[in-house]
């Protein structure tokens, strides 16, 4: 199979990929087109149907396998593909494993450390809240195999996984660095900061919004799965748990951001940092996984990085 990733200008492709997204579109001059975006487990392509009524495009729709055949061409520095024919392909055309997108790291491995960080928290209401979530089978096969966005970072099987043990790690270090930092508070917070995307985001294969995620988003819907938690947990103090509570509906930073609250603790401030940190930085790798090894053009404006980007040179 001829995957996304090793894509380059030029190549013609005859090849097999999962249909994520498919709409109608209208160019300036007034003439049909269609926008879709293709699929496999190493990333997406942006692709396109300029000629919507040719009899090669047969009926196809999103979360379709549709073998393709067309040409990639650069566009604003990104791969595209000119789709000439498309149908839906045969059963034993394609192997569903090759079209999501999966972590590079072991899930078992990334959760035994997770569970070690459960294990180091001292308090023990904040250890009992985590074990009710972390040691419940149900919930540690939803975690491992969750995303964490839909599209900008960690959108792939075991993103939620990934990104939940890095922003821990980073939390780790910081109460390591910082002694105004209450370390079990931020870590408690750091493991359960982004829970409620398990109900904002439907699994995989759609990996898309769910109607309680469009309405209330995972920020919230994260704090009322803790809040039901501590609440089956015998004299769970008040103040731990309005703390906790402040670090999750907080963890956005900003009110522009999705927050419904802005920091005002320290540990607060910290996971803040932490979750923006890894955000970017998963997002920056993930553009430029897409650049050619040794490309060192600037790839244009990234609307998340509101800069002109490109790779690191190898005298860096």
């Amino acid at each position: 199979m001829r995957y996304i990733k090793d894509l380059r200008p030029g190549m013609q492709i005859s090849e097999v990929y999962l249909v994520k997204s498919r709409q109608s579109a209208v160019t300036k001059n007034g003439k049909n087109y269609e926008n879709v975006t293709l699929q496999d487990k190493t990333g997406t392509v942006d692709a396109k149907v300029w000629d919507p009524e040719n009899p090669g495009i047969n009926d196809f729709d999103a979360m379709d396998y549709v073998f393709v055949t067309g040409e990639i061409v650069q566009f604003q520095g990104r791969n595209q593909l000119n789709i000439r024919r498309a149908r839906v392909a045969g059963e034993d055309e394609y192997q569903q494993d090759d079209y999501f997108p999966t972590s590079e790291y072991d899930p078992e491995a990334m959760y035994q450390k997770l569970l070690k960080y459960v294990d180091g928290v001292e308090k023990e209401p904040l250890c009992r809240l985590l074990n009710s979530f972390f040691r419940d089978p149900d919930f540690s096969t939803e975690f491992k195999k969750h995303s964490a966005a839909k599209t900008i970072h960690h959108g792939f099987i075991g993103g939620l996984l990934q990104h939940t043990l890095s922003v821990v790690q980073f939390c780790d270090f910081l109460a390591g660095q910082y002694p105004i930092l209450k370390k079990d508070l931020l870590i408690t917070a750091a493991m359960l900061h982004d829970i409620g995307k398990l109900k904002e985001l439907s699994p995989f294969p759609h990996n898309d919004y769910t109607d309680e995620g469009q309405l209330l988003g995972h920020i919230v819907i994260g704090y009322g799965m803790v809040k039901e938690h501590i609440q089956q947990i015998p004299d769970f103090p008040k103040t731990l748990e309005a703390e906790l509570e402040h670090c999750i509906l907080s963890h956005h930073g900003e009110l522009e951001y999705g927050s419904p609250k802005k920091p005002a603790l320290a540990e607060a401030m910290a996971l803040s940092i932490a979750d923006n940190a890894d955000a970017k930085l998963e997002s920056l790798a993930e553009a430029l996984d897409r650049v050619a090894p040794g490309n060192l053009q600037w790839q244009g404006f990234n609307r998340l990085f509101d800069s002109n980007i490109r790779r690191t040179s190898s005298e860096g």
